[in-house]
């Protein structure tokens, strides 16, 4: 196992080009947000936002749509009931972000049937809360075609996917469960604890050393999965660019909390233009 260190900040986040447009920063949809949890969603899409994704749009109950704009006006709205605005948008973006809030109802089942249906080798999918829980009471809503997967689950709702209860979930267990669970080789997974640990179909493990109990709060989650899902846009989906983006979410958290008995997710998100901007390396993305 190798602890994640700072320099990963640097070695990750990129110099923009002078000549650049928002496709170049990836274009991002994020599934989530029933009629009780918009904040879940929302919560996520700052995530993406303020990591710097190029182009967010997101797909929730419509009564989240006037929150969204009124928080982030740079952010388009998809009522998640218009199912061919669904299943035209979905192959269009580069990574798909999805289950914040999302639910267990029929409704977001077949969210995650239209996913698992129109989702294209060239996209990456990151699965969060709802999602996996969804996909833990019936496989067959696992997709497998994604060029990359990311699962971002925390103990329990891994302990519900994976069976493997959490005093039992040592590395060997959560690298065989992972490997079963995707035969292709192809996802990685971000195991949220105190101490997040990020596992790759490779053998690698990477323990994330910093965090504090201000982030103890409702939200976090949310935030980081948008925070990877703005990452790989942006820096493609290898094991480095998840490094990064963990490592990222606690050092703003840290900062917070020096000042502050609780670590708010969305003060965490605004923190981290800046934050970035001194982490980014001087040479320009190629």
């Amino acid at each position: 196992m190798e602890i994640i260190d700072q320099s990963i900040l640097s070695k990750v986040i990129k110099k923009r080009k002078s000549k650049s447009h928002k496709g170049n920063y990836g274009r991002l949809l994020i599934i989530g947000g029933s009629a009780n949890y918009g904040g879940a969603v929302i919560m996520a899409a700052e995530g993406a936002l303020n990591s710097g994704a190029g182009l967010i749009c997101v797909a929730t109950h419509s009564i989240n749509s006037a929150a969204l704009h009124a928080r982030d006006p740079e952010i388009m709205f998809l009522d998640w009931h218009d199912e061919n605005g669904l299943k035209q948008m979905i192959p269009q973006m580069d990574v798909i972000v999805c289950g914040m809030g999302l639910g267990n109802d029929k409704l977001a089942k077949h969210i995650l049937e239209l996913l698992k249906k129109y989702v294209t080798s060239d996209q990456v999918v990151v699965l969060d809360a709802s999602a996996l829980d969804l996909i833990a009471q019936d496989k067959n809503l696992l997709l497998h075609q994604a060029k990359k997967i990311v699962l971002t689950p925390h103990q329990v709702e891994w302990q519900r996917l994976s069976q493997i209860r959490i005093q039992y979930q040592s590395d060997a267990a959560n690298q065989e469960a992972l490997d079963n669970l995707f035969p292709e080789k192809n996802a990685y997974l971000i195991l949220k604890s105190s101490h997040t640990k990020i596992y790759d179909q490779e053998g690698n493990i990477f323990e994330n050393p910093i965090g504090n109990p201000g982030m103890a709060i409702g939200g976090m989650g949310d935030t980081l999965a948008g925070i990877v899902g703005g990452f790989i846009g942006q820096f493609g989906a290898g094991i480095e660019t998840l490094q990064a983006a963990v490592y990222l979410h606690s050092l703003a958290g840290d900062r917070i909390f020096k000042d502050n008995y609780i670590v708010k997710p969305t003060q965490l998100s605004a923190s981290l233009p800046l934050l970035m901007k001194k982490y980014e390396s001087q040479n320009e993305e190629n």
